[in-house]
């Protein structure tokens, strides 16, 4: 037995309608061709959905429970059939990313240009907070969250992960010396995160084989804080890849450890509330960033 969506569509429309007469003119059908669609769909069934008398139809117990049914599967199957149309329609209007100020100024800036030429008609909106905000609050449509997710309500797109390394001015090395030991690490000025303890834990071992967590002289919140300071030859710091790229390529700032730093990638992901009606600009924004953050992008921001 297999119940095609013409029969449910029959059913329902006639529930709506009140007749088998005006569900025919709402579907542009004849009359015979909904009763025999109804028909069939009550032998299938093996049971009576509708109770037929010369004045109104009436929904059995059995009509009431399948008309239920019903609408789920119709309302299941137009959904797929919009999602799909809105993924060939040219995405168009607004859209709202969230990121902190050190990804959305050296990962999303310098993708911009290209991600509106590609996608003239969306129009974008960029935000910056370091702290993890609520998304309907905001009214955020993607938020770049680094890191371990920890809430479960919200749909997540991975995108690369980027690489920890440890890195000091020429400027700093040349007064204060290039350290050859992790342990003389604790003779140098290091700069750190504050308040979370986590992400001071550096790719590094120490005496006892476990990552190294280092206790900062001095603190900042921003990770483009550190940077900064980094750079002015304030001390050395632990960042992830992609904020430092060109730092690196250029010389502002040198990796230390090279041959002992422990392959260890911060987590990214977008998140969002899952929405028809900005499904196509959040697909083609994630798709883009997919593609051109990964380490065989177009303008990796990675490695």
């Amino acid at each position: 037995m297999k119940l095609t969506l013409d029969e449910l569509l029959a059913f329902v429309s006639v529930v709506d309608t009140g007749s088998i007469t005006a569900a025919a003119r709402t579907l542009d059908q004849t009359v015979s061709g909904v009763s025999r669609a109804l028909g069939r769909l009550e032998e299938k069934l093996g049971t009576t959905l509708l109770r037929r008398t010369t004045r109104r139809l009436e929904l059995t117990e059995e009509g009431e429970a399948m008309l239920a049914r019903a609408r789920a599967i119709l309302a299941s199957v137009e959904d797929a059939e919009e999602s799909l149309a809105l993924r060939r329609q040219q995405p168009a209007g607004r859209l709202r990313v969230n990121a902190a100020s050190p990804f959305m100024l050296h990962a999303i800036v310098p993708l911009v240009g290209d991600f509106r030429r590609a996608f003239p008609q969306v129009e974008l909106e960029l935000n910056t907070n370091d702290q993890i905000i609520d998304l309907l609050e905001q009214r955020t449509d993607v938020a770049i969250r680094i890191g371990q997710l920890t809430d479960s309500t919200l749909h997540a797109r991975p995108l690369p992960g980027s690489r920890l390394r440890v890195l000091a001015s020429p400027a700093y090395l040349a007064a204060r010396g290039t350290p050859r030991e992790v342990a003389e690490l604790a003779g140098h000025t290091l700069l750190g995160f504050a308040p979370t303890q986590v992400l001071n834990r550096w790719p590094l071992r120490d005496a006892h084989g476990n990552e190294l967590d280092i206790a900062a002289d001095l603190h900042a919140s921003s990770g483009e804080t550190l940077r900064q300071l980094a750079l002015a030859g304030e001390g050395i710091v632990c960042l992830s890849d992609f904020m430092t790229r060109q730092d690196r390529r250029s010389g502002a700032l040198a990796q230390l450890f090279a041959d002992r730093t422990v392959d260890v990638r911060q987590p990214i992901n977008a998140v969002y509330y899952r929405n028809t009606q900005l499904a196509s600009r959040i697909a083609c924004f994630l798709d883009f960033l997919v593609r051109r953050l990964a380490p065989d992008g177009e303008a990796s921001a990675w490695e």
